[in-house]
């Protein structure tokens, strides 16, 4: 396995420093582009009907009181088929970030057009305590443009009124997966093969 050519200490830094002018200007692009999407307009979303252990639940209910809705669209892949992306991304949500969210206004949901049994019997399976709830008989993954994809999706409610202010998916979601950002920051990365990285590096399919 090829390594990273060793250097002097001050080699290192003068070339640490130069790396370190393009990410002070990719987080100066990065605020530019948050500050973009606070002022994106926003679309009301209707009513829907979600299957939760509790009962069924509009999406209002989902807000929990708060202002704010943050929803991951967990894929359905049919009976004992699990998207392994997305179990991935659920398993990256640590639990206590939920209540420091929730001090500021936020809620979070994940939604899957999966039946709610299957949905309790894979939270059983990872051990996941987060909200999880079906979506299945509506068109809420369709109106969230996630049809039968993966969508993070973001809502603001005003009174009994619910607007969707933003949505990404792919690379979007990629970005907030706490392990994929520390292998960045790695000498070999997240050795993928669809990274540019030296000959050498050790590099395999995403999902091989």
């Amino acid at each position: 396995m090829e390594k990273p050519r060793i250097v002097s200490t001050e080699e290192y830094r003068q070339a640490r420093d130069e790396l370190l002018t393009a990410e002070k200007e990719a987080t100066r692009r990065l605020d530019a582009i948050a500050a973009r999407r606070r002022r994106l307009p926003m679309v009301r979303f209707g009513e829907y009907a979600f299957d939760t252990p509790d009962g069924p639940r509009t999406l209002v209910d989902l807000f929990e009181g708060r202002d704010q809705l943050v929803v991951y669209q967990f894929m359905d892949n049919g009976p004992d088929h699990y998207c392994p992306g997305c179990t991935a991304f659920t398993d990256n949500i640590p639990p206590t970030a939920l209540p420091r969210l929730a001090e500021k206004g936020v809620s979070w949901t994940n939604v899957s057009n999966m039946p709610l049994a299957q949905i309790e019997k894979y939270k059983a399976e990872r051990g996941w305590s987060i909200p999880f709830v079906s979506s299945r008989g509506t068109a809420f993954a369709e109106d969230c443009d996630a049809g039968g994809g993966f969508m993070l999706t973001v809502f603001l409610r005003d009174g009994d009124e619910v607007y969707r202010t933003y949505n990404t998916t792919q690379r979007g979601v990629d970005r907030l997966l706490f392990s994929n950002n520390i292998l960045d920051v790695t000498a070999y990365g997240r050795q993928e093969d669809w990274e540019d990285s030296p000959a050498g590096w050790p590099q395999k399919p995403t999902y091989g």
